[in-house]
């Protein structure tokens, strides 16, 4: 599991969100509050949140956009091809992170162990509070009418209150 951040996405209604909390820990400090942790790619199409080391992150997001850029845009074979050259590659394998990617259609979790993963209920949660926020999801999901991008919000607020990793100044993308 990645420590220093959580990741939510949820699915409703025909809308799709992801949220990061902005929280960057190194060792055992607080470094920053208020990081970006989702990223937009092809031109706001495909969005991505990541976990885990920032550098390896931005290195995996790069090349995840080159190869969605290969496949003309169609996810699930990029994040086929990227967890495989991220299992294979020699350099790309020491990379630490996970990455959730959300479309208008596609929720999946891309991990360097090769798993491309489409949860069977379009939620996805990674890093250390990843757990806590998805769990704050699904209940709110089903006891509640708030919109994908009010639960990702709450649920990352809910996270921050649990989650020593994790903060409440929050990132959110909704498509």
């Amino acid at each position: 599991m990645y420590k220093s951040t959580t990741i939510v996405s949820v699915r409703r209604d025909g809308k799709v969100a992801i949220g990061g909390d902005g929280q960057v820990t190194l060792g055992e400090a607080i470094v920053k509050h208020d990081a970006n942790k989702i990223r937009k790619l092809l031109d706001g199409k495909v969005v991505v949140g990541f976990a885990g080391a920032s550098a390896d992150a931005f290195a995996l997001l790069e090349r995840f956009e080159g190869v969605l850029k290969d496949y003309q845009g169609n996810v699930i074979r990029a994040a086929t091809e990227l967890a495989k050259q991220w299992r294979t590659d020699r350099v790309l394998r020491r990379l630490e992170s996970l990455l959730a990617v959300i479309t208008k259609d596609d929720s999946l979790v891309i991990s360097g162990a090769g798993d491309v993963i489409v949860p069977t209920d379009d939620l996805i949660g990674i890093g250390s509070g990843g757990h806590y926020a998805l769990a704050a999801a699904r209940a709110m999901l089903a006891h509640t009418k708030l919109s994908a991008r009010e639960i990702v919000e709450e649920s990352l607020r809910i996270t921050s209150e649990i989650c020593i990793y994790s903060n409440n100044k929050v990132h959110i993308e909704e498509l």
